[in-house]
């Protein structure tokens, strides 16, 4: 998307750090409006803003809010006053979930994982991905042959120590991800899943035995290195684009061949 009147905005769910700020950044960078929800303690927010700032110097409009997503009363708020925040002439054409909120919690054992702890992962990781696109189409703030992309992992398939609630979590957003892409197809919407190979953010670091998967990981990876965030916001760059459009309901990997 190159820089031009329309306006166009990526709302970026989870955008402050990993994953969603490096496809934030990315997007900026190609002329795309932004729009971050963010959900960060108040003394980290100096930092925050300082990494913000590296967008709006890419000569876009950037707005951001301080808010949890996987809140329903929150979320409603927000899309009240959506229209207002895009403009007169705005629209959501990307939208891209990444919230990493997540149990990690053995099965057995003194302090196992309870139904509660599935419940919050999957609202968070999975729902919402839902939640906050029917939102926006109810809210008609979509723009013609908009995208939805959100991330899963390939802990969708193996099994990592203590995983169980997020591994549920992301077989969930595939699910719900095919069913959108059906559904929402009416409309003009595309919706995918891309799968990234390890990378390590903070979310990854909080997975017991973490270090053992990054060695692995850069072992059996075909360029002997971890996925960057950078690789991953490249992929999210292509998929936004409008000769993308006929990508529907897939599991794009971007692992540079690490699942193989």
């Amino acid at each position: 998307m190159t820089k031009q009147s329309h306006k166009y905005f990526a709302l970026v769910l989870g955008g402050s750090q990993g994953l969603g700020y490096a496809s934030a950044l990315k997007l900026a960078q190609h002329g795309w409006n932004i729009i971050i929800i963010h959900r960060d303690r108040r003394s980290e927010l100096p930092q925050i803003e300082l990494k913000f700032k590296a967008i709006q110097n890419c000569g876009v409009e950037l707005k951001s809010f301080n808010l949890d997503a996987t809140n329903s009363e929150k979320r409603t708020s927000f899309i009240e006053q959506l229209p207002e925040v895009l403009g007169t002439s705005g629209k959501i054409k990307l939208l891209l979930h990444s919230i990493a909120k997540g149990n990690l919690k053995a099965l057995t054992g003194d302090a196992a994982l309870h139904q509660t702890d599935l419940q919050i992962t999957s609202n968070a990781m999975a729902y919402s991905f839902y939640d906050w696109a029917k939102a926006i189409l109810d809210a008609g703030c979509f723009a013609k042959q908009s995208k939805l992309l959100a991330f899963t992992s390939e802990g969708n398939q193996r099994v990592w120590k203590h995983y169980a609630a997020v591994s549920v979590a992301k077989t969930s957003l595939e699910t719900l991800m095919k069913y959108m892409a059906v559904e929402f197809a009416e409309f003009g919407i595309t919706t995918n899943c891309i799968q990234p190979g390890v990378v390590e953010t903070q979310s990854f670091k909080m997975i017991p035995g973490h270090e053992k998967l990054k060695v692995a990981s850069i072992k059996r990876n075909p360029f002997h290195r971890l996925t960057q965030p950078e690789d991953v916001a490249n992929v999210v760059y292509l998929l936004s684009k409008d000769e993308a459009h006929w990508i529907n309901g897939s599991i794009i990997k971007a692992d540079g061949g690490e699942s193989l």
